[in-house]
């Protein structure tokens, strides 16, 4: 299952589907790993994924560098003081505001209106 599970989530992370999402559920739900760690082996998990997935992506020029900055800059922030939070908030406490994420996005996802997509530029 492990094998499956590992596949899969390469799979989605390098679509930039949230591959994470997969593996965090996976290892919080479904074995005896708590949360805190579940997280940190996603994150270790991501690394050679993403840079496989970078090098792909920048041979078929489907990665606009000006955007990759802007968002790079905030999510920046955002890890450090995620990582900062996470290392001291209850493992019951991460599990529930992440599955409460789950919810919001999926809720979102299944009632939220339909992006309208960008005319591609040749």
């Amino acid at each position: 299952m492990n094998i499956i599970i590992g596949i899969l989530s390469g799979i989605a992370a390098s679509m930039g589907l949230g591959g994470g999402f997969i593996l965090l559920i996976y290892l919080s739900v479904f074995t005896e790993i708590t949360q805190n760690v579940a997280q940190g082996i996603n994150i270790l998990f991501f690394l050679p994924i993403a840079f496989i997935s970078v090098i792909i992506h920048l041979k078929n020029k489907l990665i606009d560098i000006r955007t990759v900055i802007r968002y790079s800059l905030a999510g920046l922030i955002g890890a450090v003081a995620g990582s900062f939070l996470s290392a001291y908030l209850d493992t019951g406490i991460l599990r529930k505001l992440f599955g409460a994420f789950l919810i919001i996005i999926g809720l979102k996802e299944f009632f939220g209106s339909k992006i309208k997509k960008k005319p591609q530029e040749n």
